[in-house]
């Protein structure tokens, strides 16, 4: 649940700075619908939200 709302949270962040700075191009729209998945209870929803902790895990495992 934690992910779920930090996500929703970075994304609609993302998505304000995109339509303020540069207007909405094809790269920004894909980023709202990965939001819009996220917010929606679809059936495919599921599995993003473990892409997105997939790749969560995956950024925290990098040392720098």
């Amino acid at each position: 649940m934690i992910l779920s709302v930090s996500g929703v949270l970075l994304l609609g962040f993302i998505i304000f700075l995109f339509t303020r700075k540069d207007g909405l191009k094809i790269s920004h729209a894909l980023v709202c619908a990965l939001f819009g998945f996220y917010l929606a209870g679809t059936a495919i929803a599921p599995s993003i939200k473990a892409g997105g902790a997939s790749l969560a895990g995956l950024l925290s495992g990098l040392k720098f």
